[in-house]
């Protein structure tokens, strides 16, 4: 399915570098306003600057955010928007003053594109926490440090500084590698800082397409892997993935017999829980990791706190060291998405089908049909 040299564009160059870029006009898939169908149209790139990088972009992931973000559900937004950041592509020109790069490198790009650089999370590596004037800069839907407002990745090309993209390993195809960059980061993220592996018992709730990818991390890393899924639609699915145990959470069995047996639970849906009978799940000391972004806030009784010094955290995405670590990973262990690839006519059908629940597991929009 996988094709890595079919994608072509008039703007790619021959050259590694230029000292004459110019700002260039490449097709795109873009919301002209909040909810409004995506359609096709054109958006305007920057000139490729001293650092910048110019990627023609072969592959594009469909994420539950780029819905939540065209339908304002997280706060007003900056239309017409070009969502996507889950982008994987083939490096077509470099700046000038770029040396991490060159012409042909396979290349992916994540949820943000800058960030202040200064602060302390920049210089931990943990760019997704900036706290510098204006925090992080996302690959859609935000502005830039030039004022102008940030395009993704359903689009011919995007032009980047160096610093803010990652290298894909060459045993990855670029189409199933590209929702890493987003769900793939998500999981590795979390179950990586609270320790997942042998002897620890970790739970996923949840098999979507962020579920999906914590399930085969968890696997690979070596720890006892269960789903919690509403139902048991999915098992056969989870299993092939790498989990040891799936169960429904509409049993309620399930709460009473799973009491207590988890070291770590990572939450990745965004529907209203009861995080208090999750909490019971967990053994003294356990930790229920939040990524999953519901539209309400969320409560948690004191009780199921207190009584097995338990923890609820969040995390969100990963910095670069912590993507391009997963990315090694994910190369050394031969983990990719399961994705169903489409054209770009297709993205609003998708759309309705993410929120109908019927993918496995993961749109990817073939950014040659763009």
């Amino acid at each position: 399915m996988t094709n890595d040299t079919h994608h072509s564009t008039a703007t790619t160059t021959t050259t590694e570098s230029t000292t004459a870029s110019t700002t260039r006009t490449v097709a795109a898939y873009a919301a002209e306003r909040p909810d409004a169908p995506l359609a096709k149209t054109t958006v305007v790139r920057r000139a490729v600057g001293e650092h910048d990088i110019l990627i023609d972009i072969r592959y594009s992931g469909i994420c539950h955010s780029d819905l939540h973000q065209v339908g304002e559900d997280w706060g007003t937004g900056i239309f017409p928007m070009v969502p996507g950041h889950e982008i994987a592509g083939v490096v077509s020109e470099v700046g000038p003053g770029v040396t991490r790069w060159k012409v042909g490198d396979r290349v992916g790009v994540g949820c943000f594109v800058d960030s202040c650089r200064t602060c302390d999370n920049c210089r931990a590596g943990l760019q997704q926490y900036c706290t510098g004037e204006g925090g992080a800069v996302f690959t859609y839907n935000s502005t830039g440090r030039d004022g102008l407002p940030t395009y993704g990745g359903y689009s011919a090309e995007l032009v980047v500084d160096e610093a803010y993209a990652l290298s894909i390993p060459d045993n990855l195809p670029l189409d199933a590698a590209a929702p890493l960059l987003c769900a793939g980061i998500t999981l590795y993220s979390p179950l990586a800082h609270w320790g997942a592996g042998p002897g620890r018992k970790v739970a996923i709730v949840g098999l979507g397409g962020l579920g999906h990818m914590g399930v085969k991390f968890a696997h690979a890393m070596g720890a006892e892997v269960t789903v919690l899924s509403q139902s048991l639609r999915k098992r056969e699915d989870g299993l092939k993935l790498g989990a040891d145990h799936f169960r429904a959470t509409a049993d309620p069995a399930t709460f009473t017999e799973l009491a207590g047996g988890f070291d770590l639970i990572v939450n990745t849906v965004s529907a209203d829980l009861d995080l208090s009978a999750y909490l019971g799940l967990l053994r003294t000391d356990g930790t229920l990791v939040q990524v999953g972004a519901p539209e309400k806030p969320v409560s948690v009784n004191a009780h199921a706190l207190i009584s097995g010094r338990r923890s609820v955290a969040g995390s969100m995405i990963g910095g670069l060291p912590a993507t391009q670590e997963m990315l090694d990973f994910c190369g050394e262990h031969g983990i990719t998405a399961e994705i169903e690839l489409i054209r770009a006519d297709r993205i609003n059908e998708a759309y309705q089908r993410v929120l109908d629940g019927d993918v496995r597991f993961r749109f990817v929009i073939d950014a040659s049909t763009i």
